[in-house]
């Protein structure tokens, strides 16, 4: 086990992977319970979403862990099952199996980009600058996602956002927890993160800001409403409108995985030569569970930027992975203690996970302004868009018009040309 996972290549043991798959799963198990909300409103069974949701988090997981020795967690992406209820079903008024049937479409040409390392040579064309730009840009993603789930920083209508009130039951809790685990990790405790989260969900449940579990065990709800749907809207697709919300699944679902896959592989240090190990395999893995998800009936998958808290303790390999799929499998039985997982509980993980990835932008060659530019917009707009792959897709349109007013445009790959024209048409278009 230790020699397949290449334990002492990437110096790390059982204890601290079991500890990072942990920490993973408490950072992203919100997902459970968010997953099923937002996609219910497009009339799809809740309790049928829990599990397709816990079922896609275990394959996805198990996948990329076995396949790509990767310490990354797949789950239904976030902003994907938005899109796909408030936009596709609600806003085009298209049916959710019909939505659903396009993420399996979506799910298995990016399983064919994949086989064919289309999707591998992608990545790997990729400036170093602007790959160390997309890891700090997520790094002030996630905290921002930290600071917002918090309550710290809140919406204004008059300056957009705003300190919120720090008095409050649930922010409090978040900053006393927030400050526990800085203090843990500054006196150098390994796994502090992991103990911040224990350690807040206790204060929380003691002074009755997050709610007691009733009960331990529950039972595990029916696939029945939503596995296999998709098999039977095949014919349904081949709609200008379908085709252009599987575009978007393409193109959102494929560099928010980039985007993970180059913060955990940089933090993790697994990244060699500005080339991601394995990525070919980590990618054919992501694909695949998006199409078993949609067979069970969630919306697309994708590898989580949350799994940086887990590297942040100490994951290394895909053993990481394995301990959060068996997490997710755990949580089937156990769905009254999610409550206990509250988005103020694991925001002090987020925000201090987001500092550490910050610090990839010092990689960035900052004495060139052809750099500098695509760079910083690559970075700041990802938390002001809320979107990783805006952000991705901003600094690729920006890099190649930079390298050719300096005349340098020969030393970018034609990929990124041609990548750079098809973003400036999604804007411009989609």
């Amino acid at each position: 086990m230790r020699n397949f996972f290449k334990f002492a290549e990437r110096e790390t043991n059982y204890k601290k992977e079991t500890l990072a798959g942990i920490t993973t799963f408490l950072s992203m198990a919100y997902i459970l319970v968010v997953n099923p909300i937002i996609l219910s409103q497009a009339g799809m069974d809740k309790g049928a979403l829990f599990t397709a949701t816990a079922l896609s988090a275990i394959v996805g997981s198990l996948l990329i862990g076995l396949m790509a020795n990767f310490p990354v967690g797949i789950a239904p992406s976030m902003g994907l099952n938005s899109f796909f209820t408030f936009s596709v079903v609600i806003g085009m008024g298209i049916e959710w199996q019909i939505a659903l049937t396009g993420v399996f479409i979506a799910g298995i040409i990016f399983m064919i980009l994949s086989l064919l390392k289309i999707r591998e040579k992608i990545i790997n064309v990729i400036p170093k600058d602007l790959k160390h730009a997309i890891a700090g840009g997520i790094g002030f993603f996630i905290a921002f996602i930290g600071l917002k789930n918090s309550g710290i920083v809140v919406s204004n209508e008059e300056t957009f956002v705003s300190i919120g009130n720090l008095a409050s039951g649930g922010t409090a809790l978040a900053a006393i927890g927030f400050i526990l685990t800085l203090m843990m990790l500054v006196r150098g405790i390994r796994g502090g993160i992991f103990y911040g989260i224990v350690v807040t969900s206790i204060i929380g449940m003691m002074v009755g800001l997050v709610d007691v579990p009733e009960s331990i065990v529950g039972g595990v709800p029916s696939l029945e409403p939503t596995f296999g749907v998709v098999f039977n809207h095949l014919g349904d697709i081949f709609t200008p409108e379908i085709l252009a919300v599987i575009f978007t699944f393409l193109f959102v679902a494929f560099f928010d995985t980039a985007g993970a896959l180059i913060a955990v592989a940089s933090q993790a240090g697994i990244m060699k030569n500005n080339q991601i190990p394995n990525a070919g395999r980590a990618l054919l893995a992501d694909s695949s569970s998006g199409v078993v998800g949609a067979i069970f009936g969630t919306s697309t998958t994708a590898s989580f930027v949350e799994s940086s808290a887990g590297v942040a303790v100490g994951g290394r390999t895909g053993f990481t992975s394995v301990i959060i799929s068996v997490c997710f499998g755990i949580a089937l039985f156990f769905s009254p203690l999610l409550g206990v997982i509250t988005p103020e509980v694991t925001a002090p993980a987020l925000i201090i996970v987001g500092a550490l990835m910050a610090t990839e932008v010092k990689e960035i060659d900052w004495n060139r302004f052809e750099v500098i530019v695509p760079a910083f917009v690559t970075i700041i707009t990802m938390p002001l868009t809320f979107s990783v792959a805006t952000g991705i897709a901003l600094g690729f349109i920006l890099y190649p018009f930079a390298m050719i007013a300096k005349r340098d445009w020969r030393q970018v790959h034609p990929i990124m040309y041609t990548l750079g024209g098809l973003f400036i048409a999604y804007f411009v278009f989609l």
